[in-house]
This record gives C-alpha cells, sequence and structure tokens, in this order.
C-alpha cells in the first residue's frame, strides 16, 4: 500500500491525529496593490519550470514563531527555493526565488509564478523583482487553500511527515531540518500523481502526466 492509500484508508477510519489549528496568521491579503488573474485556473502543465507556485508558512521555535517561504515546480512537485528566517519581510521571498531559478535545468525564458494575495508577494517591490527574472505573475482569486493546492500539500508534508510541527529548539536547529527535509523530500517521496517517482526525477525527466488536485464534495483535496 502506497502513502497515499495508506493515508486514505487511515482519514475513512478515523486514525489519523488531528491536525491542530493555525493561529498565526502568514497571509496578510487585506492590502491595496494590485493582484494578478489567476492564470493556472484550469491549467494542466506539461513540462518542469512551466509554473511555480509559492507560499509562506510558519514553524514553530521556543518562545517565538520562524517563517518558511516555499518555491515548488507544480509540474515536478519539487521544491526548487526555499528560505527560513524570523521574519517575513520581502527579502525572504526574494531569495526563496532566486534560489528556485538557480536550480532550474531546462532553460525556460518564462516561468508563471503563482502565489496566494499575500502582500509580500503582491507588494511591487517583490512583484517587479519576479517580473525582471522573467516571472509571469498569477495570484489566487480569493484567499482558499485549494486554490493554491500543491503549494499547501508540500507545506503539509514537510511539516507532518518530517516533524517541522514540532517546536524546535532555536532558528540554527530549524535551518538545518528544512535543508534536510527539502532535501529527502526531493529524493526520496513518491507521489501517485508523478506515476510513483520521485520529485527529482519527475523535475529532471518530465515523462509523466499531470494529474491536478480537486476537491471532492466531502471538501478534501483528491488527486
Amino acid at each position: 500500500m502506497g502513502r497515499d492509500n495508506l493515508f486514505s484508508f487511515a482519514r475513512n477510519n478515523g486514525l489519523l491525529v488531528k491536525k491542530t489549528k493555525q493561529y498565526h496568521i502568514t497571509n496578510d491579503s487585506k492590502h491595496f496593490f494590485y493582484k494578478s488573474p489567476n492564470l493556472i485556473k484550469d491549467m494542466l502543465p506539461t513540462k518542469s519550470e512551466q509554473v511555480f507556485v509559492t507560499d509562506i508558512t510558519y514553524i514553530k521555535l521556543e518562545g517565538r514563531h520562524a517563517y518558511l517561504a516555499l518555491v515548488t515546480a507544480l509540474y515536478s512537485k519539487k521544491v526548487m527555493g526555499y528560505k527560513l528566517d524570523d521574519n517575513m519581510r520581502v527579502g525572504m521571498v526574494k531569495e526563496a526565488l532566486l534560489m528556485a531559478l538557480g536550480n532550474c535545468i531546462h532553460g525556460r525564458e518564462t516561468i508563471i509564478h503563482h502565489s496566494n494575495r499575500g502582500i509580500q508577494y503582491c507588494c511591487p517591490d517583490y512583484s517587479d523583482f519576479a517580473v525582471g527574472k522573467g516571472m509571469i505573475l498569477s495570484t489566487t482569486e480569493k484567499y482558499d487553500p485549494y486554490k493554491n493546492a500543491v503549494a499547501e500539500r508540500i507545506n503539509g508534508i514537510l511539516k507532518y511527515e518530517f516533524g517541522l510541527i514540532r517546536i524546535l529548539p532555536d532558528l540554527n536547529t530549524a535551518r538545518k531540518m528544512v535543508k534536510e527535509s527539502v532535501a529527502t523530500y526531493n529524493r526520496k517521496v513518491r507521489h501517485r500523481s508523478l506515476a510513483m517517482k520521485t520529485p527529482d526525477f519527475a523535475q529532471a525527466n518530465q515523462q509523466h502526466d499531470y494529474l491536478s488536485y480537486r476537491t471532492g464534495v466531502d471538501g478534501r483535496v483528491k488527486c
């Protein structure tokens, strides 16, 4: 039984540990900056590095929070770039994007950059920076995690399957754990939606047909 089927079985039989509610807000969408249209609403990517999806999540430290910005390739679900810091300033998401671009191997001239409506992604400081790096900006139409489902799913995998949900002692420890978790996830985690290949393999070989995340009648994400 694969991981996805195991989790489906456990969920259907009430065997999953309930997730704690997120009370720490990382998405401030109440701003007046321009919000780009959603360019991936009905899109099925066909190749690597065609679309990047981005998000910010929080990591609990002793007595405070850190913030993790992730950039994931939509087609392969590979984490292309990340940055962990003790603030949510624009510099953090810029560094995550620069790492993602540095890890590209297919030489795309333009990449769709999809994000939520958070101020870090919509402010001119970041949007001008991203466009200058060849990004075509796209944002969700409203705050709905299913509109950025892949980014949200990767957040969950890293936190719940690699221990980043725990309270970590300090920022340096958290950075080491994030680095190791991302590397292990990219190299070893197999996805049913990637024909049971790893993100690294899917990114390099581009062999699978993309399967989108959809919500069923019960509201759960289906792949």
